[in-house]
């Protein structure tokens, strides 16, 4: 199904720059909302080394990846998601500076653990854990995107600008390592497997790390009544919102990432951001 793609539809890498030194300084950058920030922060920590790791994973079997199409659309994956990650740290570094603990999530030792766990599996497996980890990301920017709730949060214009442009291109490739994994004989089990684990994780691992992230903050201690109210916000608000039953689709057998259908919402972010008169057309270099 995914290898008659029209060109036009091939994830394309944009050239961009976003514009750190000019945001505000306010350290609760998401409506003044401590934990939403933590939570954000979190997020953004973590992609950089994230993205290499699924760069990596398709890498490993690019030689025997033979179609035409899927090629392209490989090429144009591994160029978005080196510029997410390339964006992602100039924003952590400014993150890390108002006092986010999120520079180990990007740090040396954490890259080489991946590294060793990489080194540990299959091919096929890595490629799975980097399919699953893509519905998840496509899972949130559908949500970011198709939410006015969401994009209605107050917060600095310039990670707001980051976070659609990072979900839009998300979307775009979303079932590039899913049709990787297929092409190379990656199994149904092996999808379905690496996926139920990674499920499994998803909610304690949230809460887990986030909670140590909020601990650290000395504002956060001496406000528990806030933390929990914003905590509770956030867990109940739109981006929580039956969010497990959603990336749960992804274990339904047969399930290809192109079932659930974005396709009018990607056309129509294309053009907020990237048309004429598009959001962020003086951000491309």
């Amino acid at each position: 199904m995914a290898n008659t793609l029209p060109a036009q539809t091939y994830p394309r890498a944009r050239r961009i720059r976003f514009r750190f030194d000019r945001a505000s300084g306010d350290k609760y950058f998401v409506e003044n909302d401590m934990v939403y920030s933590h939570f954000v922060a979190g997020m953004s920590g973590g992609f950089p080394a994230g993205e290499e790791s699924f760069i990596r994973s398709v890498r490993r079997v690019a030689d025997r990846v033979t179609d035409p199409v899927l090629k392209k659309r490989v090429t144009g994956f591994v160029g978005q998601e080196a510029m997410h990650g390339l964006e992602h740290r100039k924003l952590n570094d400014k993150l890390v500076e108002l006092g986010y603990p999120i520079a180990w999530l990007d740090s040396p030792r954490a890259v080489e653990r991946m590294r060793w766990i990489e080194e540990r599996v299959s091919p096929e497996v890595h490629l799975a854990m980097t399919a699953a980890a893509e519905h998840y990301t496509a899972v949130l920017a559908q949500r970011i995107l198709s939410s006015e709730e969401i994009q209605a949060i107050p917060g600095d214009p310039e990670v707001w600008n980051l976070l659609n442009w990072h979900a839009l291109e998300e979307l775009e490739h979303k079932s590039v390592a899913f049709d990787v994994f297929r092409a190379v004989g990656g199994s149904e089990r092996t999808r379905i497997a690496v996926m139920l684990a990674m499920y499994s994780l998803t909610l304690p691992l949230t809460y887990v790390t986030l909670a140590l992230a909020v601990g650290r903050d000395p504002v956060a201690r001496q406000q528990p009544i806030r933390v929990a109210r914003e905590a509770y916000r956030l867990f109940t608000g739109p981006v929580f919102h039956r969010l497990m039953p959603e990336l749960g689709k992804y274990l339904r057998p047969g399930f290809h990432p192109d079932d659930i259908d974005t396709s009018a919402l990607l056309s129509r972010w294309q053009s907020e951001l990237f048309g004429d008169d598009g959001q962020l057309v003086d951000h491309l270099k």
